[in-house]
């Protein structure tokens, strides 16, 4: 992606020097289980590590956090980057459609942190909190994106990511995501998950209808990264690697071809109205 001397936004709070050091929660198979479970965990991604780490007696180990690289700065140069196409693209869509747009803040952290939505490590995932309104994300993360779930490399998998959080925030700011966690009290397991997916698949489409709109910033094969990415994180390739099977009614953010498939309609439309997830997922 093009980013090398483009506006930087100062909506991001850089922790990463003094974040609490690397949590080991139990260790092992359940530091993955975690990270599996709440890969781009939207309204509750930080809540399951929350749970694991009681279930855990809350064993942690830290250590200090290291002072930043020049690789560090250089991937917090470029988050400033992404967030801030996402703050213009969201503000001018907002405008034409009669509203104004609320930047969140987004925190980059190391290891753990603390959140308006309670504790939180880096195996919970990058994750957005509707407490406090902001993106929280360890970095870190993306190298298990590629090592653990075979995702494609590149600049641009971290850039989606970004932009599905940014969902989540827009879905807060429209009131979609206090519909959903309303629509889902009385449920079944089943149907509150079906709506979870929606709710997941709708910001994997408003990634790429912000995608859609930055085109002129995008290098070749940044969407094929993108769209390796949802592969690779889509509910059914998780299960299958972790369980040797998958149980469809589980689902709480959809499947590969699900996730792709929203991301490419957005990235296709960049038409805010054609995300009619909950419509089209029942």
């Amino acid at each position: 992606m093009k980013w090398l001397g483009r506006r930087q936004s100062d909506n991001v709070e850089d922790r990463r020097s003094i974040s609490g050091g690397k949590a080991v929660i139990g260790g092992g198979v359940i530091g993955i289980i975690i990270l599996l479970l709440n890969v781009f965990g939207g309204e509750t991604g930080q809540t399951v590590g929350a749970a694991l780490e009681q279930m855990q007696g809350g064993q942690q180990q830290t250590e200090a956090a290291a002072p930043l690289s020049k690789e560090d700065e250089e991937m917090g140069n470029f988050v400033r980057v992404i967030l801030a196409d996402n703050e213009d693209i969201w503000s001018k869509i907002f405008e034409e459609n009669g509203m104004t747009y609320e930047k969140p803040k987004l925190v980059l952290f190391r290891g753990s942190v603390q959140t308006a939505c309670g504790g939180a490590s880096s195996a919970s995932g990058p994750f957005y909190c509707p407490g406090d309104r902001k993106v929280y994300m360890d970095l870190a993360f993306f190298e298990e994106l590629k090592t653990k779930f075979g995702a494609k490399g590149g600049d641009f998998a971290i850039a989606y990511v970004i932009a599905h959080e940014i969902g989540h925030h827009i879905q807060t700011l429209l009131g979609t995501s206090a519909k959903m966690r309303e629509a889902q009290q009385g449920k079944s397991e089943a149907q509150a998950n079906k709506l979870s997916v929606a709710l997941e698949l709708q910001a994997d489409f408003y990634a790429g209808v912000w995608a859609h709109y930055n085109q002129e910033n995008l290098d070749t094969g940044d969407i094929e990264e993108a769209l390796s990415a949802a592969n690779a994180v889509g509910d059914d390739a998780i299960q299958s690697k972790m369980q040797g099977h998958v149980v469809p009614d589980s689902f709480t953010h959809g499947s590969s071809e699900q996730r792709m498939y929203w991301f490419n309609k957005g990235f296709k439309t960049g038409d805010i109205k054609q995300g009619t997830t909950f419509e089209e997922i029942r």
